[in-house]
């Protein structure tokens, strides 16, 4: 098996973009090309299965992924995302022991995002990333054998901070440079879409 198969990728499109002014803002285009368009083509080869989690009529993402909506009500946050995310690919990519999440709206991921984070497994199970000093704890890779313990934090604890469940499970930290480009700028509101251009103008390789 490849090493690679260990892995299932899943991106997080479950929010409702409320500071976008609502709408799908992955399905953006950026430099000619959507937002998700980005997003697949930077993480499909560092792993072996790729699901999106979204909610809502799954036609309008037009992608040949599986995908997955939330499982818990009222759209409670990207835990939810990865818990639905995590007990599908218990159900159906058995060969995989680990979820990468990342967001649908992070256009700059980096291409060694598998490769930092599993150095980071040589003395914890899961791992997340930080940039520039800031943590990133919706990206991550995470065991799928300690989804219970997330569906118990989310469901039964009510917490929905993605940094609660990494501290839970007292993953590993590892840190990208923020320069010349933060790979983990995400693009939430008009602005930040606005800067992610200037960015993509001034490093078109990012």
């Amino acid at each position: 098996m490849n090493a690679r198969d260990a892995i299932a990728g899943l991106i997080l499109a479950g929010g409702l973009s409320r500071r976008m002014g609502g709408g799908d803002k992955a399905l953006r285009l950026l430099g000619g090309q959507r937002i998700l368009d980005r997003v697949v083509a930077r993480i499909r080869p560092q792993v072996g299965a790729l699901l999106l989690n979204a909610n809502g009529a799954p036609a309008r993402f037009g992608v040949d992924l599986p995908i997955v909506p939330d499982a818990a009500p009222d759209h409670p946050g990207p835990l939810a995302g990865l818990l639905a995310g995590m007990d599908h690919v218990a159900r159906h990519e058995p060969q995989a022991g680990w979820v990468l999440s990342v967001p649908a709206d992070c256009p700059f991921l980096p291409l060694d995002l598998v490769e930092r984070l599993q150095e980071g497994l040589t003395t914890k199970d899961a791992a997340f990333a930080a940039s520039g000093g800031r943590d990133h704890p919706v990206v991550g890779l995470f065991p799928v054998a300690r989804r219970d313990e997330l569906r118990r934090l989310l469901i039964d604890d009510g917490e929905r901070r993605a940094g609660m469940w990494t501290r839970h499970l007292e993953a590993a930290r590892v840190e990208w440079p923020d320069t010349p480009c933060d790979p983990f700028f995400n693009v939430n509101t008009p602005d930040e879409f606005a800067a992610a251009e200037a960015m993509l103008a001034l490093h078109p390789s990012a």
